[in-house]
């Protein structure tokens, strides 16, 4: 890489830390600007704008999520092997403050905002409910899961477990939010399994 592509990916790596604390909506050029030690024409130079600068930490984000959570669980075996590895790999991504906060503070503050940048949480969102749904159709092919659950429910049901944890984790600080969300974790696993 250029030494400009290092200073850039050096920026995004920051501002994925800040939005991670502060939300998507929240990072400005100036705040980060402060937070590298660069200047704020130097950061334009790089994003040209706020919508610029909020979409590549989205995209970094994504990237990350998707090497932490996405492709240890592809690497397992179809079935319930890959399932777990996905489950446990995202819940230590939602415990450690990474990019998946990021996702779900970026959901609330776009919402209501039409725009390139809600656009691209949408789609994020949707790439996430496919990629569950075809862990499931994979174990359905290997004969591990019941066929006559849409994989979209699964899809559904997996996403809504892990916002509740990440939900009584961060914001409730409940001390008992992993223990519950393995007890419903097991029991969507038990729902998905052939009679």
């Amino acid at each position: 890489m250029s030494k400009g592509e290092v200073t850039r990916q050096a920026v995004i790596d920051r501002a994925v830390e800040i939005a991670g604390r502060l939300g998507v909506a929240g990072l400005t050029i100036g705040s980060l600007a402060s937070a590298s030690e660069l200047s704020k024409s130097g950061l334009y130079a790089h994003f040209r704008s706020k919508e610029a600068l909020q979409l590549a930490v989205l995209g970094a984000a994504r990237e990350r999520f998707v090497d932490q959570v996405i492709r240890p669980a592809l690497a397992a075996s179809r079935g319930e092997p890959r399932v777990r590895v996905l489950f446990e790999r995202w819940l230590v991504a939602s415990t450690g403050g990474s990019a998946g906060c990021l996702f779900v503070s970026a959901a609330t503050e776009f919402d209501d905002q039409p725009g390139p940048v809600r656009d691209q949480v949408v789609r994020d969102h949707w790439d996430l409910v496919e990629s569950l749904a075809q862990v499931y159709r994979s174990g359905v092919k290997e004969g591990a899961f019941r066929e006559d659950l849409a994989p979209e429910q699964f899809a559904h049901d997996l996403h809504g477990l892990m916002l509740a944890h990440f939900h009584a984790f961060r914001l409730l600080h409940d001390p008992a939010a992993e223990t519950r969300t393995r007890f419903a974790f097991e029991r969507l696993m038990q729902s998905l399994l052939p009679d």
